[in-house]
């Protein structure tokens, strides 16, 4: 089977090979092994979650016509993507994707039955559509001071779906931090340890979509029985219910019979239940009723580690300048700080050069927000060397020469005033200085300002170019 395997994907390669460069031929195709052959189902062994995106975003058309020229009108393809590459005791596990394009494997995934609401009660076939990722586990969710107490709620409730006291479970926080992947995570402990468990995952927005198709086909019950004989619900968003009368009535029942017959339900918003707007008060004290966890901006050790973790992941080699500079500059989110590290790994791919500071420096003005505004810390240090007369790599060095800490001093001021960079960002950008420096700066500025009319007046004329640069 792997030589018939083999001898197929060696016919896709020629022509793939006449439809791509020699460089990409290198970089994304020689690396696959194909794995086996079933049918005219061709399924191909790709190094990393990362990989497989890439040629569905990039070269599957090409593919397509490879698998159809070699095997037919009929031909599929399916990419095996290692997840962990285990070791001397464990095989490696692998999580199978069909062919489509990069949008295809997030589609939900419905049963053959015309609609899981038909069935009055649940089969194996259903229990099986969770909608959940196997890429969200605990495993690849660092944990840190940001989440802490969210993570080890999580995990108790993974291991106690119901029993515990923390039903529901209520994970809220900003844009990218974590919160969908905490929940599916659990969802995926409780799968793994507990096979009997029916665990579903649901977005805000498709159980809204399910419960108005309910309504227009007249199977409201039917709904309501499904979501009944659920033993995880997971939903995600809920904020999105606000305004939304019937829905919330839906939920309402739903809620309280999962509650009283001891089954786990699971919720994420993008802030504290008594922040919600436009869900009722009996909902909204419902969730107050288990443990409300919060999740934060990871602080600069969990980026450390969340970047370090994903070079694991990819196998790949970072320097320590470049992490340090990742992950001062990006601290905003988790998910904005792994789009930089993918695009980085992609660029540095490629093109086929080392993955340096100049490299993602170069990446940063084209992704990061804060970077690529005109307005950014390299644009005002720039400035103030030039204003006051003095060297640009001054402004990073260690000297204390009294008009170089002055323009330092305001270069700083400037960089925490039109910049979001946090107060350790700024500081790592003047030579490593930590975040006391910059608050020292920036108050050193505003006593001058307050009893040197002619200073003032200097600062705000410098000022006049940041602010006309950041409209």
């Amino acid at each position: 089977m792997n030589s018939e395997a083999n001898a197929i994907w060696k016919e896709c390669l020629r022509v793939i090979e006449q439809h791509v460069n020699e460089q990409s031929f290198s970089t994304w195709f020689k690396p696959i092994n194909p794995a086996r052959i079933d049918g005219s189902v061709l399924t191909i062994q790709v190094p990393s979650q990362f990989f497989y995106e890439w040629l569905e975003d990039n070269y599957v058309e090409v593919l397509k016509l490879a698998i159809k020229t070699v095997l037919g009108a009929s031909g599929r393809l399916e990419y095996a993507v290692i997840v962990d590459k285990g070791n001397s005791h464990n095989q490696p596990y692998m999580v199978s994707y069909p062919q489509g394009n990069v949008q295809s494997k997030k589609k939900e995934v419905v049963p053959t039955h015309h609609s899981p609401f038909d069935l009055p009660t649940l089969d194996f076939e259903t229990m099986l559509q969770s909608n959940l990722s196997p890429n969200y586990t605990f495993g690849s969710f660092i944990e840190g001071d940001c989440n802490r107490l969210a993570r080890s709620a999580g995990f108790a409730v993974a291991n106690k779906p119901g029993i515990t006291s923390f039903n529901p479970l209520m994970v809220y926080g900003g844009v990218g931090l974590g919160k969908t992947h905490l929940v599916q995570a659990i969802g995926n402990e409780i799968k793994n340890s507990l096979e009997d468990k029916f665990v579903l995952y649901v977005s805000s927005e498709k159980f809204v979509n399910q419960f108005m198709d309910a309504i227009k086909e007249g199977s409201v019950k039917s709904f309501t029985n499904f979501y009944m004989q659920v033993d995880v619900l997971i939903i995600d968003d809920i904020q999105f219910f606000a305004g939304k009368g019937r829905t919330q009535e839906m939920f309402f029942h739903i809620f309280n019979h999962l509650h009283q017959n001891k089954r786990q339900i699971i919720m994420t918003s993008d802030c504290a239940p008594k922040d919600l707007m436009g869900l009722e008060e009996r909902l909204i004290s419902r969730f107050k009723w288990g443990l409300t966890a919060d999740l934060q901006m990871p602080d600069f050790e969990t980026r450390i580690a969340i970047i370090k973790k994903k070079m694991q992941s990819e196998g790949i080699m970072i320097p320590n300048n470049v992490v340090e500079y990742l992950a001062y500059t990006v601290d905003t989110n988790v998910r904005e700080l792994e789009g930089v590290l993918i695009s980085l790994i992609a660029h540095a791919s490629l093109n086929r050069v080392e993955i340096n500071l100049s490299l993602a420096k170069t990446i940063m003005k084209n992704i990061v927000k804060d970077i690529e505004t005109e307005v950014s810390i390299d644009f005002i240090q720039k400035t103030c060397s030039e204003y006051y007369g003095i060297k640009l790599e001054d402004l990073k060095a260690k000297t204390r020469k009294k008009e170089i800490v002055l323009a330092r001093q305001v270069a700083m001021y400037f960089s925490k005033e039109f910049t979001n960079h946090s107060l350790k960002s700024i500081g790592y950008h003047f030579g490593g200085r930590d975040h006391s420096t910059v608050i020292h700066a920036v108050q050193a500025v505003n006593d001058l300002m307050e009893t040197d009319n002619s200073f003032r007046n200097a600062v705000n004329e410098q000022k006049k170019q940041f602010k006309i640069r950041s409209y």
